[in-house]
């Protein structure tokens, strides 16, 4: 009995992924979020961090934010933001950190773009080491 499910990512303008899998992890506002094949059905945020898909290999994406559901062994994650991360490209990771550090400095953002911009630096510099 496989112990998959499909999982899909889609933006307004395209389909990130659709692949099957056999574990996600999401990072939602409650916390970092583990589905696996038979996981309750839900409904969530997503805040800005990596979603991490595995199977025989694990594919990682950046997201700000986005929302997720779950049921009858489907994950969606709908998202205006999901850049996968290549394993071992720091140069893609230090220009997404400079570019968010360049609006941060900006006097032209609200509170909640600086809270978004502020998490999205802390994450990629996380998996930037």
């Amino acid at each position: 009995m496989s112990e998959k499910f499909l999982v899909e990512i889609i933006s307004p303008d395209k389909s990130i992924l659709k692949s099957e899998t056999s574990e996600v992890i999401l990072p939602s506002y409650e916390g970092e979020m583990g589905i696996l094949k038979d996981h309750i059905p839900l409904i969530t945020f997503l805040r800005p961090g990596i979603i991490k898909i595995k199977d025989k290999t694990e594919k990682k994406f950046f997201v700000e934010e986005g929302t997720v559901e779950f049921a009858e062994n489907n994950l969606l994650i709908l998202t205006s933001t999901a850049l996968e991360i290549p394993a071992n490209n720091k140069a893609s990771l230090e220009t997404l950190i400079r570019d968010a550090e360049k609006k941060i400095g900006s006097n032209k953002i609200t509170d909640k773009e600086m809270y978004l911009l502020s998490h999205k630096i802390d994450v990629l510099k996380k998996i930037s080491r």
